[in-house]
């Protein structure tokens, strides 16, 4: 601390966080530390001062997050630092996922390695020049301490600034050099092949899911193999194993809430066990429809259960009394991780008694060892319940009726418990997965509660999450908008009303969704190079425009609009629509084609170009008895390549919106009739759900 002398002062009891719609920022309103958001009035501070920003990002469930917020932010000797040498900015990450992404990136480009919490120096004028994530308050664990860390930046300030902005020049060199590459190329003919090749040779064999070391549930890369399958074929067996294995081992482990329903973020370990047990909206919304996939390919029942169970999760625990579902569960509760979730043989036996507390440890995997630190255990399946019953000496029947009633005896049990905090904050993109969760749920399982729930989601998001000028805010949380979207709001929201709209068929979610893509196109859309900018070009506080295309914890928005636009193409008959989603792919054809295994997203819709799109037109009055079969068939038919469309029949719909439905009519006796369509070629019309299932087959 040499040369940093700060002065230790008595601090207001409240930062201006305290004003901060996010929970997350009011986290932090009580430190020391003199926080401002992200906003006008701390750049021009930093500016004016000419001081060096210290930038904190994280978000409300993130373990690490509240450890260092704990050990250091309420530090009064690293407060005193930070206040008086830095301009210190604490940002959401699910608020301002783009500043998030942009800083990440310089990160890691500096370090290697990324995440949460993300601590970054910049220049006032924005450029970083240091960073990483986790700091202890004092060098431990091999991290150097952050008092050490914040005290050397500002002794290098004040002594050596040369040095600092010379690291932050090149390295905005870097940054600036890769958002602008020109990437544009036609994707290798073979990409969709060599991406599955790639899939494969990263695939754990052993434990199932991709990669070694901690497991993260990769829901896209598991989408594009189920699509792999399809379109193999009969030699899609290995695709379809890299599947069906990676989400029965995700089901069967820790990242899964065996008695809640509901996936954790992800596994620390190669074998699905310990997970970090914070709940995010978007990776429950982004597996549901996975899982309903492999349901329809596999007959599995368990996989239905899975979507079944986490939409039931998302609708009891995530939605909000004004609408909307929440972002996020904390990971921690009473001060620790998990404990909410996990459980040891004692307190197994209290609740369940003796021997039930015996047949439950062997069915959930609980021992005397413990999985975490303190001993206690994580629930999972580690063996088939044909192994465990037989261990047992019990009918495999018997024991899972067993242990559906224990299941029901210790969530009543762990409802007692203190439960993990829920950030309430309404993200407009992760609800539009949430919607399209939803909305494919109601199709393949029949649920109508959950068609509501994708229903009023929507309502509330157009309603709530949108500008004057009808564009997208990024949150909303008690009555106050977030900062304007980017990217990825109008892309997840478009595809949640595209899948709702094949869902109840009301035209006015295709309205909605061309509506946003229009604003995408005049916002986003980069004229030179094709494809899509993450942010606005009218935002002015970012270092660097980008465009990341490449697959991150979320896909990458811009791949997912492209797959919309070659939908909206599809439903609307504009193919200008089909040529843009084109350009999106040609604007990343050289990197995807280099690199398949970060594009998965993105080989989705070029998936969905590969063969000649399905288009099935279901016409005639919903009240006919016949109706409801068909549309069930309908429903429970891949969701690849697959348009559906529906009417009542003629005026009863705006064809000018859907020409696809143009000169459609039931069945001269009143019968409802399917139009199926493919290659834009069109088979007889049928009448039943037999005739139907038979042509999808062929």
């Amino acid at each position: 601390m040499a040369g940093i002398s700060p002065t230790v002062s008595d601090t207001p009891a409240m930062n201006r966080l305290g004003r901060e719609a996010s929970p997350y920022l009011r986290q932090h309103a009580s430190n020391p530390v003199d926080w401002y958001p992200w906003c006008p009035e701390a750049l021009a501070r930093a500016c004016e001062l000419d001081r060096p920003i210290f930038l904190s990002i994280g978000y409300s469930a993130c373990h690490w997050c509240h450890v260092m917020e704990r050990e250091s932010f309420t530090n009064a000797e690293i407060a005193a630092v930070l206040n008086e040498h830095f301009v210190p900015i604490k940002v959401d990450r699910e608020e301002q996922p783009e500043l998030d992404d942009l800083y990440m990136q310089a990160v890691q480009s500096l370090t290697g390695t990324g995440g949460w919490p993300l601590s970054v120096f910049l220049t006032p004028g924005l450029t970083p020049f240091y960073g990483g994530t986790y700091y202890p308050p004092h060098s431990a664990y091999g991290r150097p301490g952050f008092l050490d860390v914040v005290a050397g930046i500002a002794r290098g300030w004040a002594s050596d600034r040369d040095r600092a902005v010379e690291v932050g020049r090149k390295l905005e060199a870097e940054l600036r050099q890769e958002a602008g590459a020109d990437t544009r190329g036609t994707l290798d003919e073979r990409v969709l092949d060599r991406s599955l090749e790639g899939l494969a040779g990263n695939f754990d064999t052993e434990h199932g899911g991709f990669g070694s070391g901690a497991k993260f549930p990769h829901a896209t890369d598991v989408l594009l193999c189920l699509r792999h399958a399809q379109r193999l074929g009969q030699e899609g067996d290995v695709a379809r194993h890299l599947a069906l294995r990676s989400l029965a081992a995700m089901a069967d482990g820790g990242l899964w809430d065996h008695l809640g329903g509901g996936f954790h973020r992800y596994c620390v370990d190669e074998r699905w066990l310990v997970p970090h047990f914070e709940k995010m909206l978007y990776d429950n919304a982004l597996l549901v429809p996975v899982y309903l996939e492999a349901h329809l390919m596999s007959g599995s029942e368990e996989f239905a259960a899975v979507a079944r169970a986490t939409c039931d999760w998302m609708v009891r625990e995530m939605t909000l009394s004004r609408g909307g579902f929440a972002s996020s569960l904390d990971a921690d509760s009473e001060g620790h991780e998990g404990v909410f979730y996990t459980w040891t043989p004692e307190e197994l036996h209290e609740v369940l008694g003796t021997e039930r507390g015996y047949q439950a440890q062997e069915w959930f995997g609980v021992d005397d060892e413990g999985h975490l630190e303190d001993g206690r255990c994580v629930l999972h399946r580690q063996a088939s319940p044909s192994a465990i019953a037989e261990r047992l000496g019990l009918p495999e029947a018997e024991l899972s009726t067993r242990m559906a009633d224990a299941a029901s005896s210790l969530r009543t049990a762990r409802r007692r418990r203190v439960a993990p905090e829920r950030d309430d904050k309404v993200v407009v993109g992760w609800n539009g997965l949430a919607v399209s969760a939803m909305a494919r749920a109601a199709q393949v399982l029949g649920h109508p509660s959950y068609l509501e729930a994708a229903r009023s989601t929507a309502r509330f998001l157009l309603e709530h999450l949108t500008d004057p000028e009808g564009g997208l805010v990024t949150t909303w949380l008690e009555g106050r908008q977030g900062p304007p979207s980017g990217l990825e709001g109008y892309a997840f929201l478009v595809q949640g009303l595209l899948d709702l709209y094949e869902t109840d068929f009301d035209q006015g979610w295709l309205r909605a969704a061309l509506d946003l893509g229009e604003v995408v196109e005049a916002r986003f859309r980069d004229p030179e190079q094709g494809g899509y900018f993450t942010t606005e070009a009218r935002r002015s506080d970012l270092l660097v425009r980008r465009k990341s295309p490449m697959d991150g914890a979320l896909p990458a928005a811009g791949s997912v609009h492209a797959l919309n636009l070659l939908r909206l193409a599809e439903q609307t008959g504009r193919r200008e629509l089909a040529e843009r989603a084109q350009d999106a792919l040609r604007a990343a054809g050289v990197l995807a084609s280099r690199y398949p295994a970060g594009f998965s997203a993105l080989l989705l819709a070029a998936d969905f170009l590969a063969s000649p799109p399905r288009e099935l037109v279901l016409v005639g009055d919903a009240a006919h008895p016949g109706h409801g079969e068909l549309l069930e068939a309908l429903h429970r038919c891949s969701a690849r390549g697959r348009v559906l469309a529906a009417c009542a029949g003629p005026g009863s719909v705006d064809t000018g919106l859907q020409p696809i439905l143009e000169g459609r009519s039931p069945a001269a006796d009143g019968a409802p009739l399917v139009y199926p369509c493919q290659g834009y070629a069109c088979a007889q019309p049928v009448r039943s759900a037999e005739e139907l299932r038979a042509w999808l087959d062929a």
